[in-house]
């Protein structure tokens, strides 16, 4: 199977309503292949939900979108059991988080405790509910949106959240070529949302995955992927590196990366590409650091690739 073609093709339509966010599409789709989530961090209007309705329907998947705001209930999201007087039964109505592709939409301006509904289903594709387990549907990819913690109305996502989390991505302003065709596209109806044709099948997913299991990487790698981690733990820019859990989600990334270029073995280029999706938003810095996860990844990777040459 050409995955290099199958994926060209997704970031192609994807392409057709998110203009000039190429590399964050790519990564995007990494991370839903990789069985990971996906955590959002932009300014309001910045094309995350039209990115995540774009993915559902590429891929074909089932899509919800919950907005979270600081009244949320986990019952909202998870479902809720109703008394039916008739038959003197409850019955089990499910919540939006039995779907496919989940928007959790600005989940940082929500209460901890409805931030905290989320855990087990993304850990485990399964939800706990009143003592009986339900299992979610496959694939189950959440993408969750979160406002810059400066803005009023949001409370932090823990360090223990953010790390299930496979990556972080920021879309950032579209660049101004395709912000001009953004203006020209536009037309007084053009509030109705384009439907995208599908163009990666569920089969086709899980084909690429299992190709992900069959990835081969050298000493020399798994050495250099090393290095990198120590140098999280050890130097002194940062307060918390990168866990066991950051590690294994940098390789499985790095890995992935690799079957989406039609390789079957990492290289360290498949590493670097992912590494700030996946390591910033893990990494803390110390207290006499002022750079955030962006800079310490650049910095990490600057002082390992020394050692590297």
């Amino acid at each position: 199977m050409q995955v290099q073609a199958l994926i060209d093709s997704a970031v192609a339509e994807v392409g057709k309503v998110l203009l000039g966010k190429e590399p964050q599409i790519r990564l995007a789709l990494c991370c839903l292949i990789a069985r990971g989530h996906l955590l959002i961090e932009d300014l309001p209007g910045m094309g995350k939900t039209t990115l995540s309705h774009a993915l559902a329907d590429v891929l074909g998947l089932s899509w919800k979108r919950v907005q979270f705001t600081s009244d949320l209930l986990p019952a909202d999201i998870l479902g809720v059991s109703v008394y039916n007087r008739n038959d003197a039964s409850f019955s089990f109505h499910p919540g939006p988080i039995f779907t496919q592709l989940l928007l959790a939409d600005e989940i940082n301006r929500t209460t901890p405790r409805t931030q905290s509904a989320l855990l087990e289903a993304m850990a485990e594709h399964q939800v706990t509910i009143e003592g009986e387990t339900r299992p979610l549907p496959e694939p189950f990819f959440v993408i969750a949106t979160q406002n810059p913690i400066h803005q009023s109305g949001t409370y932090p996502l823990p360090e223990s959240q953010l790390d299930r989390f496979l990556m972080r991505l920021e879309l950032g302003y579209p660049h101004p070529h395709a912000e001009r065709e953004m203006f020209q596209r536009r037309r007084p109806n053009g509030n109705e949302r384009v439907v995208l044709e599908q163009r990666i099948s569920i089969e086709q997913l899980e084909r690429v995955r299992a190709l992900v299991a069959e990835v081969y990487e050298s000493t020399n790698l798994l050495d250099y992927l090393q290095r990198l981690v120590a140098y999280t733990r050890t130097a002194a820019e940062f307060a918390v590196g990168l866990s066991p859990r950051g590690a294994l989600a940098l390789l499985d990334c790095a890995r992935t990366w690799a079957v989406m270029h039609n390789r079957g073995n990492v290289v360290p280029e498949d590493l670097q590409m992912v590494l700030p999706a996946v390591a910033a938003h893990r990494l803390v810095p110390s207290g006499d650091y002022a750079g955030d996860g962006a800079a310490l990844v650049e910095l990490m990777r600057r002082n390992v690739d020394v050692i590297r040459a």
